[in-house]
């Protein structure tokens, strides 16, 4: 919603919620963690595996195999269908992008812990030995998956996808500008065609919107956005007629 409220707001109503939210969001991190922590010290469900420990190896290199072989058949073949709709070898996902895709999205979390919980406990206990060792086996490789693949993801990146030289010093010297060097959904304040540069081709069927650049989707969106969405919401853009007084801009 900060599309349309962030307008409609003073700069140290701002500030406030800026921060507000950013410490929410830290404290409920946090939590999770904490969540996981003490689950993983779940002394309770240790103890039944604890006469078997190759049998829950075995297990948590199954579940952890699995967590490979599905993140690969969701991720290859969906990059495979991405790049036969782009014409522009620049637009395509490479083969090293998709890798890094893939490795990204292998760690697994408090989700996990949670849906295991849920399905082999009663409460948070059980006396099942079947039960507790997948419990067990969903702690390793939650561990296991934050603690390799969480670490190895920076230096990976480095090594598949090197960042230029002049990226680099941009970066260095703008450390608090991240959304320079992206395109944002929502540009500027009014929507023109202008700003799409004369050459972008306009879509007339479903086929050519999704292979025409997402700029044109945008066009769209900032059409119906201006139209429906900020005259009943606000933001910038939307600017209120008035008969007989000076309009501003809705916000402002």
């Amino acid at each position: 919603m900060s599309h349309y409220t962030w307008h409609n707001v003073t700069e140290s109503s701002r500030v406030t919620t800026k921060h507000a939210f950013a410490t929410l969001s830290f404290i409920a991190e946090i939590f999770i963690f904490l969540y996981v922590g003490m689950d993983a010290l779940d002394m309770e469900k240790w103890r039944f595996v604890s006469d078997s420990p190759q049998l829950s190896l075995q297990v948590s290199s199954i579940l952890l195999g699995l967590v490979l072989v599905g993140r690969a058949a969701f991720v290859f073949p969906l990059s495979f269908l991405s790049n036969l709709m782009k014409k522009s070898p620049e637009e395509r996902i490479s083969f090293n992008q998709q890798i890094i895709i893939w490795w990204a999205g292998l760690m697994r979390g408090a989700v996990s812990m949670a849906l295991a919980y849920n399905q082999f406990t009663r409460g948070g206990h059980t006396q099942l030995r079947a039960n507790a060792i997948m419990i067990t086996s969903t702690i390793t490789v939650v561990l296991f998956s934050t603690g390799v693949f969480g670490l190895m993801t920076k230096p990976l990146i480095r090594l598949l996808q090197p960042s230029p030289k002049h990226l680099s010093r941009m970066i260095s010297s703008e450390p608090t500008t991240p959304k320079s060097f992206i395109v944002p959904l929502l540009e500027s304040t009014q929507d023109s065609e202008a700003d799409l540069g004369p050459n972008v081709p306009r879509p007339h069927s479903l086929r050519m919107l999704l292979s025409t650049p997402s700029h044109t989707v945008h066009r769209y969106w900032r059409k119906f956005d201006n139209a429906f969405m900020r005259p009943v919401f606000g933001g910038r853009g939307f600017v209120p007629f008035v008969p007989g007084s000076p309009t501003e801009p809705s916000g402002h």
